[in-house]
């Protein structure tokens, strides 16, 4: 793509960075002081208040894929897209986290959980069942992909520089101090960074305004003028909002399924107090609420380019929201926009690599290798130090494959992430759910959906088995819809079967002995 920063725009980029760099090193140094054991990293060993946790709650939601990855999908398909994840998904993910928070909290709490697979593994008193979360939670690599790949479109545009030189860079950093700081650091620099996007939330959708002069009816004209069914509520000849069902049903089911991703049930295990509960939710929501209408901007970029070209070259899909961005506003304006894209990716990134190296360590590495890795002596150091290795780790594939989704992306690294995301929560939502609502509920019941909602997903994704499944881009929420619905049925009928033969067993038990 051509290069469109300034050089005014490179100076003031720089040193905005650098500042940025800066503060963020000072709260992780400030954190991993207070670092004194792999519980500490995870969930933090000071108080945090309701307002912070909230805040970072928000942050860790909306990541690049609201704020960069998200409003390009707009540009291309248009206001289909709004409606689905600008007001469906957004109202099912507002419910599900009130709904969800509560009941995950209380009981994480009770069993001084510190991972999502820990706390499956103890709600079944299963040690193999969060071995095998554990090695689930491999599949959320993809989203930190994302993350890298949104940042660096939106860095070396910025800064006219080498996108691999500049993804090697992001990785290197944000991995690195995130060996150090955790949790503690986390919530401080999520909800800084929840605070400029807030501001930079408010500048985005700002900046369309003059479509508007003459009314809604007239902006949704100029998009008519777009294409076919650019200004329209489903666009047919896209490969995610074709129809209803996919523009609503799906994304109701994905949005209540979504919350049940470690790096944002988890954040509720922050909270020292049950009564920061509601204030956490509600602050949380709200900002979310606004973060979530950034998607709108999309179609904004899509007027100011109506060919998704500049200069006779065509804009990636991925780097449609940062071309924006340069080229819209003037220089210092921009750099504030720019931050706040920034602070988009990284406070979900940090999220997902403090609950991912903690998960992988104290789920996977540590029962599998317990008696080679440790002894009596120091093993919280030890620990901390096994964590940090499996940072590098993270860090090293990441690089490899976000390199892969730069240069040679299917349309988007937006469907590489929900492919495997969605996969995860899938398997992920059965368990959850019924160990929050339903009563003695057997592990094989949750360990069958579980596997059936892996199967049934991938399955639909990579077999193309539904009539929604055979374009050359297809959509993830399709496949995660089916998996979802099939193993909620499945985790159903095997509880009520199991339960009613326990029942009539003991029925038949209690008859005999009294025949006795």
């Amino acid at each position: 793509m051509n290069n469109l920063a300034s050089p005014e725009q490179i100076t003031a980029t720089w040193i905005l960075i650098i500042v940025y760099m800066a503060v963020i090193l000072f709260f992780v140094i400030r954190g991993a002081i207070k670092i004194k054991s792999i519980s500490d990293y995870a969930v933090g060993s000071i108080s945090f208040s309701p307002l912070a946790v909230g805040l970072a709650l928000a942050a860790s939601m909306t990541s690049a894929a609201t704020f960069i990855i998200n409003p390009g999908f707009i540009a291309l398909y248009g206001l289909g897209g709004v409606l689905s994840f600008g007001i469906v998904m957004p109202l099912a993910i507002f419910v599900s986290l009130i709904l969800f928070t509560k009941g995950f909290r209380k009981y994480g709490s009770n069993v001084k959980a510190l991972t999502m697979a820990q706390w499956m593994g103890k709600m079944y008193n299963s040690e193999k069942y969060a071995l095998f979360f554990a090695f689930l939670s491999l599949l959320l690599i993809t989203f930190i992909v994302l993350i890298c790949v949104g940042l660096t479109q939106v860095i070396s545009n910025s800064l006219n520089a080498d996108p691999t030189i500049v993804l090697a860079s992001i990785i290197i950093f944000i991995f690195g101090y995130m060996m150090f700081g955790g949790a503690n650091s986390m919530v401080y620099t999520n909800a800084i960074q929840a605070t400029i996007m807030l501001i930079v939330a408010i500048i985005l959708l700002g900046s369309g305004f003059e479509h508007f002069e003459n009314g809604v009816g007239a902006f949704q004209e100029k998009l008519s003028t777009i294409g076919p069914f650019f200004g329209e509520w489903s666009n047919p000849d896209s490969f995610l909002f074709r129809d209803f069902f996919e523009i609503i049903f799906c994304q109701i089911v994905i949005g209540i399924a979504i919350v049940c991703q470690p790096h944002v049930i988890t954040k509720s295990l922050l909270l020292k107090n049950e009564k920061d509960v509601n204030r956490y939710l509600i602050l949380g929501i709200v900002v979310l609420a606004i973060f979530f209408q950034v998607v709108i901007v999309g179609l904004y970029a899509r007027l100011h380019f109506p060919d998704l070209e500049i200069g006779g070259e065509s804009i990636p899909m991925d780097g449609i929201m940062s071309a924006y961005v340069v080229s819209k506003f003037p220089v210092y304006v921009g750099v504030i926009v720019v931050l706040g894209l920034i602070s988009a990716g990284l406070s979900t990134l940090e999220g997902l690599i403090q609950s991912l190296s903690s998960t992988l360590t104290t789920d996977l590495i540590n029962p599998l290798f317990e008696n080679q890795l440790y002894n009596d002596t120091n093993r919280e150091k030890k620990e901390i130090m096994v964590n940090k290795i499996v940072i590098v780790f993270l860090a090293l594939i990441s690089f490899g494959l976000s390199y892969q989704q730069l240069v040679a992306p299917n349309l988007s690294v937006g469907i590489f992430a929900q492919n495997g995301v969605y996969a995860y929560f899938s398997a992920a939502f059965v368990p959850v759910l019924f160990g929050m609502f339903v009563k003695n509920v057997k592990l094989n019941t949750v360990f069958i959906s579980s596997l059936i909602a892996i199967i049934i997903h991938f399955s639909v994704y990579y077999g193309r088995f539904l009539p929604y499944m055979k374009e050359t881009v297809n959509n993830p929420a399709i496949a995660s819809t089916a998996a979802l619905i099939i193993s909620v049925s499945v985790g159903l009928i095997i509880h009520f079967v199991t339960n009613k033969e326990e029942s009539m067993s003991s029925v038949s038990v209690q008859k005999e002995l009294e025949n006795v």
